[in-house]
């Protein structure tokens, strides 16, 4: 029996904010990790400057944790993503070299590896303990900012959502174009409650 059958999956649970290239990455972790999983939407980072601020921000508070594909694109990205966070904390999660062709895709990649979508996730999970990452235990419970809440104070369902979720992340310091479940982690991530409440009564005067 090899390794890779006796390593038993657990979701792991981690403060390092997660890189993946794609949405169907994140997708594929979103069952293996609790964490805020970020796609950079390919060489979308090269590009994009709020993101890249986005990312150092992150690099310097929580850490990042790096899961690119094993083809020479995955590496490029990997390295622009320590070179623009070198004055934070950047771990790397290597996934093997593995032949095939995804489910989704009508041909294999230019290298014809599977990328991380495409990966085992006993591969994965593995890949993220030997970056040194393992699951942290549990906080005292805490108060933590709900979909309800955005609907609350108008960030979700209104005709001023955008704008005011817009305003709210600009004066949180964050990037203006999340949304979603990764709105609601990453405002998790930087800021307790009560601190959410102070911007979001700040933004209705």
């Amino acid at each position: 029996m090899s390794v890779w059958q006796v390593f038993m999956i657990n979701v792991i649970k981690t403060d390092y904010a997660v890189i993946v290239e794609g949405k169907y990455d994140k997708i594929k972790l979103d069952s293996l990790l609790d964490a805020l999983i970020i796609p950079t939407d390919g060489f979308g980072i090269f590009s994009d400057k709020e993101q890249q601020r986005f990312l150092r921000k992150l690099a310097q508070t929580k850490g990042l944790l790096v899961i690119t594909d094993s083809d020479a694109a995955g590496f490029r990205i990997r390295s622009f993503i320590h070179n623009i966070a070198k004055d934070g904390k950047v771990l790397d999660a290597y996934i093997p070299d593995i032949e095939g062709k995804e489910a989704r895709k009508e041909k294999p990649s230019k290298e014809g590896k599977l990328g991380v979508e495409g990966i085992p996730a006993e591969l994965i999970a593995l890949a993220v303990e030997r970056a040194g990452v393992s699951s942290i235990a549990d906080e005292t419970p805490r108060r933590k900012i709900t979909n309800a809440d955005l609907y609350e104070y108008g960030l979700t369902g209104t005709e001023n959502a955008s704008d005011n979720r817009r305003k709210l992340l600009q004066a949180a310091g964050l990037p203006t174009r999340l949304c979603g479940q990764n709105l609601l982690k990453t405002l998790n991530a930087f800021m307790q409650y009560e601190d959410f409440l102070v911007l979001a009564e700040r933004i209705q005067h």
